[in-house]
């Protein structure tokens, strides 16, 4: 399949494109920094210059495609507005595709977070009450399933839990703040992150986007159901040194961090009935259990950088 790619460098695109890769594909980029597009042209990839909020930059790439995976976040000051354009180009994309006849589909990142805290194990089908970060991501999801609809083109839903695995992402930045010597924790750590190791996530989205019955929403994360406090304890007792473990009030928390704080205070358990009925299977199951191995991959990655 022809794909196209947004935030191929990122955190979640660049494991989604070494999927894609090994998996086959051809895969056309959006890539805002020219010396990055000649890095992933080397390995085969059709690098597209350009820039999320600017939708004259990509569109007809994207409607070239047959499947368009959007994992592109824009800052944080302009996610929303960002994000919103970026969707309704990529739809627009799609269904042009479509009306000629041609397969078309669009993958869309959103996350775990849209359901708020849950009180008992939640799927796909949950009601949303996101937390004050995500608030304006349902919307988003409403109108990417809404423009699948009628099936042409055809949309999905990602919604990611905590990732993990290398050297990016909040579980990278607890084993670095273990090496430093401190972790801070929001509350009293029993709290539950639903959690997914980045390659596993990976070979989600490679189902989703190839898989002309896949379509709706698809929850991905490894069941582990594990609390905050048991993950940081894993990784305070692999450290060279056991760090100092701080546990911060949420007020204290949200004074310095805003609504990142209150996402990282939701308690969540987090099932993916859906995904598994694709096949997916996580290869790994528990952040606490792997720690050694995250720990080498996230030494090894970070001296190759």
């Amino acid at each position: 399949m022809q794909i196209f790619l947004t935030g191929a460098t990122g955190y979640i695109g660049s494991s989604v494109l070494e999927t894609l890769l090994r998996a086959g594909h051809e895969v056309t980029a959006l890539i805002r920094d020219p010396e990055k597009a000649e890095l992933i042209s080397r390995r085969g990839v059709h690098p597209v210059i350009g820039d999320l909020g600017k939708p004259s930059s990509y569109a007809a790439a994207a409607e070239a495609c047959d499947a368009i995976v959007h994992t592109a976040r824009a800052g944080s000051s302009r996610a929303q507005k960002i994000d919103r354009l970026a969707v309704d180009t990529v739809l627009v994309a799609a269904t042009n595709r479509a009306a000629s006849g041609k397969p078309a589909a669009v993958v869309y990142t959103s996350g775990v977070w849209v359901l708020g805290d849950t009180a008992v194990p939640v799927a796909e089908d949950a009601a949303l009450a996101p937390t004050p970060l995500v608030a304006w991501r349902p919307e988003h999801e409403r109108i990417v399933l809404e423009a699948g609809r009628a099936g042409a083109p055809r949309t999905v839903v990602v919604r990611p839990g905590i990732v993990y695995g290398g050297t990016r992402g909040i579980i990278a930045d607890l084993l670095k703040d273990a090496a430093n010597g401190l972790v801070r924790v929001i509350g009293d750590g029993k709290n539950h992150w639903p959690c997914v190791y980045s390659r596993d996530l990976a070979d989600l989205y490679l189902r989703v986007a190839t898989n002309p019955d896949a379509s709706g929403v698809f929850h991905a994360n490894d069941e582990a159901d594990e609390c905050v406090g048991d993950i940081v304890d894993s990784i305070a007792r692999h450290a060279r040194m056991r760090p100092d473990v701080r546990h911060v009030p949420l007020p204290e928390a949200r004074a310095k961090m805003g609504p990142y704080a209150d996402a990282l205070a939701l308690d969540q358990r987090v099932r993916s009935p859906r995904a598994r009925a694709l096949g997916w299977s996580p290869s790994l199951h528990s952040v606490a259990g792997n720690v050694a191995r995250l720990l080498e991959e996230f030494r090894t990655r970070r001296e190759a950088a």
